[in-house]
């Protein structure tokens, strides 16, 4: 399977590498971008100037980000090229919201009325609501806010650079068989869960909004959590604490199977392997060396993945 890396330059010059020795990429239903590292030989450009980083694999494009890191290394050998990039998407971790109250703001609006971000795309939302922007909150902060307000769902990236809402409306379908399986497994991280989470109310008491996660009481994880009034749910403050419960769920049960190649898999796609029938994709993880290319899905169980 055929690999490949393109850098653009500052100045619209593009070179395209398919010496790859080694690389990683990975998307994740909670991480707000796509990530490569790699290290391939190259020639020995002026890397400073290099400003958008892409990956193919097998034709596709895979990964299109800004460059996070890059260096070269000179040796008998040849030259080195070793780069770190994260998707545009990462600008909106890197940006900041103005604080206050927003009112009619759809992800629409959200995306296309308070700055230009180049490559970034999104779901066509028309709805509206308000969201409370807090102090020093990220563009998507508020993503997140007003994706859980309107649709009660976690943002995602599908693609390379598209901001998701809701569950993918036509998703691909793709099934393992032991005979394709390289490894399959079950992972449990419980460091985040927490049993009970209160939060003040007006007049900052906190017998009013509470809420207990029971997978978190019937795995003995008896962790009570006490936070100030979230002006961003004045709307329905008992709503609050059910969603810290559900942040703090992240990730917590992982179901993965990995296998040889690169089918195309993205989130939210639906995969069947053994003990996991058509579930919804939570993370894609694809690895290459001079041994071929793997591929990592795994879906999840916890409060927004059910």
């Amino acid at each position: 399977m055929t690999v490949s890396i393109s850098i653009m330059f500052y100045g619209g010059r593009v070179a395209v590498y398919d010496k790859v020795l080694n690389f990683t990429f990975r998307k994740e239903i909670y991480l707000p971008y796509t990530s490569l590292d790699a290290a391939f030989v190259g020639e020995d450009d002026d890397i400073s100037n290099a400003v958008e980083i892409s990956l193919y694999i097998g034709g596709k494009l895979v990964h299109h980000g800004l460059v996070d890191t890059v260096s070269t290394e000179i040796s008998s050998g040849g030259t080195i090229i070793r780069l770190s990039s994260r998707s545009f998407t990462s600008l909106l971790v890197q940006n900041q919201t103005e604080p206050g109250l927003k009112t009619r703001v759809s992800i629409n609006s959200l995306m296309n009325s308070f700055y230009t971000f180049p490559y970034i795309t999104h779901e066509d939302r028309p709805e509206t609501g308000y969201i409370y922007v807090k102090p020093n909150s990220s563009m998507w902060d508020s993503v997140v806010n007003l994706s859980y307000k309107l649709f009660g769902t976690y943002p995602y990236i599908r693609g390379t650079n598209c901001i998701m809402v809701s569950s993918y409306p036509q998703p691909e379908s793709f099934s393992y068989t032991s005979g394709d399986i390289l490894a399959a497994g079950r992972g449990v991280d419980l460091r985040s869960v927490k049993s009970n989470f209160h939060m003040a109310n007006l007049s900052g008491e906190y017998d009013e909004f509470e809420y207990e996660d029971t997978f978190a009481v019937q795995h003995e994880l008896i962790r009570h959590h006490f936070f100030e009034l979230d002006n961003r749910f004045l709307y329905s403050p008992e709503d609050a604490p059910e969603y810290q419960a559900k942040l703090c769920s992240r990730g917590r049960v992982r179901h993965y199977c990995r296998y040889s190649g690169y089918n195309g898999e993205d989130l939210f796609d639906e995969v069947t392997f053994p003990g996991v029938n058509g579930k919804k994709a939570a993370e894609v993880k694809i690895s290459g060396s001079g041994n071929g290319v793997v591929t990592e899905v795994s879906t999840y169980e916890d409060m927004f993945m059910q």
